[in-house]
């Protein structure tokens, strides 16, 4: 008796100074994973190397199950949608470029305490499904709706709120062609694999990775604004009191392929004397990515990298490539990234209570040994 779902839900806080990863996180790192640096070099992401964040179990949906997509809510003819009825609508395939909104969240200080990435939570893939403006149309939207909220299959508890996973998107976003919203059902030309929504999920190209709900199995259009969990929850906060500025399009960022080869344990990067080309990718969900710039003594100068043409997939990430001639010693690699509005990636991270939207530039150590240092 007297038992509460705040037992087993722990209410959200800041690490303690020095205090290291724990055991909860560490448990949510083994769960989720995030792209290992190396496969940068891949255009489209394979599946199983692509960044993945599951906020609480992944459904079981076995192979011939009857999945079933309802519409309602304030529309004049609500839907019940199987997987063959969305296929015959009109399909699109859009190439995007997905990054979780708490990627770098453990670069802070003081660290919320959350799903601990680094920066690798991030992974490009092509998506094929249905508009969901052609969904809406097909629903009739009526002229109050003001939201379109969107409920996965999966369903827990967070920090003592029992719920189903779900965000919603302004009408006009839903509605909107630039970008296009789909409900896709495909990856990379396959059926979804599991663990990246089977067998339907939203994709909103330049939009941060929590909007992008998973085994989607209902939309419901409201006349006012969504204020559930999940929606609330990724806000800019510094105070808990707070309303803060929601957490929508992709800030820029560019990661760099650790050159070399890598120290098991430390990632330290190990590279012979001579010309080296870096590489890497850079993204923005603000605006098309102009350029992009390397480091390699921490910070202190800069040099232009070139920057591949997007190639008629704006929501994806570039290519980028520098040479650098490596002289002995211990250096630190970086790279960051400006799109068309100006915006940029700040040396020092911009702090906020739950980790959000942390583009601070990637530090990459690197030791360059001269022949003579070389241990056989």
């Amino acid at each position: 008796m007297g038992h509460r779902l705040a037992d087993a839900s722990s209410p959200a806080r800041l690490a303690a100074p020095e205090e290291g990863i724990g055991p909860d996180e560490l448990a949510l790192a083994t769960r989720n994973h995030g792209l290992p640096l190396e496969a940068l070099r891949h255009d489209v992401t394979p599946p199983g190397l692509h960044y993945v964040l599951t906020h609480y179990d992944i459904p079981h949906v076995p192979g011939g199950t009857d999945w079933t997509l309802a519409v309602g809510g304030l529309v004049r003819r609500p839907l019940r949608l199987s997987l063959a009825d969305l296929a015959a609508f009109p399909q699109v395939t859009t190439r995007v470029t997905l990054e979780c909104a708490g990627n770098g969240r453990a670069l802070l200080t003081p660290r919320p305490v959350s799903q601990p990435w680094l920066v690798e939570a991030v992974g490009t893939a092509d998506w094929t499904g249905v508009p969901l403006r052609l969904v809406l149309a097909e629903a009739g939207l009526d002229p109050a709706s003001v939201d379109v909220v969107l409920t996965g299959a999966d369903h827990g508890v967070e920090r003592g709120v029992e719920q189903d996973y779900q965000r919603a998107l302004p009408v006009d976003v839903a509605t909107g062609s630039a970008p296009e919203v789909l409900l896709a059902h495909a990856m990379n030309g396959a059926a979804l694999p599991p663990q990246h929504g089977a067998p339907l999920r939203v994709v909103v190209p330049g939009w941060y990775g929590m909007t992008h709900v998973k085994w989607l199995r209902e939309i419901t259009v409201t006349d006012k604004p969504f204020t559930g969990f999940q929606h609330t929850a990724y806000r800019l906060r510094r105070e808990p009191e707070e309303e803060g500025e929601p957490v929508t399009l992709i800030a820029p960022r560019a990661l760099l392929v650790p050159p070399g080869f890598p120290d098991f344990m430390s990632r330290t990067r190990v590279v012979r004397p001579g010309p080296l080309t870096l590489e890497g990718r850079a993204w923005s969900g603000r605006a098309p990515v102009t350029g992009v710039e390397v480091s390699t003594d921490g910070g202190s100068t800069w040099q232009e990298a070139s920057l591949d043409p997007e190639g008629g997939h704006r929501w994806a990430w570039r290519s980028w490539r520098h040479t650098w001639t490596a002289v002995p010693g211990t250096h630190v690699l970086g790279a960051r990234a400006t799109d068309a509005e100006g915006n940029t990636q700040p040396l020092d991270p911009p702090w906020n209570r739950g980790g959000f939207a942390n583009n601070l530039v990637q530090r990459v150590p690197v030791l360059c040994l001269a022949p003579e240092d070389r241990q056989h």
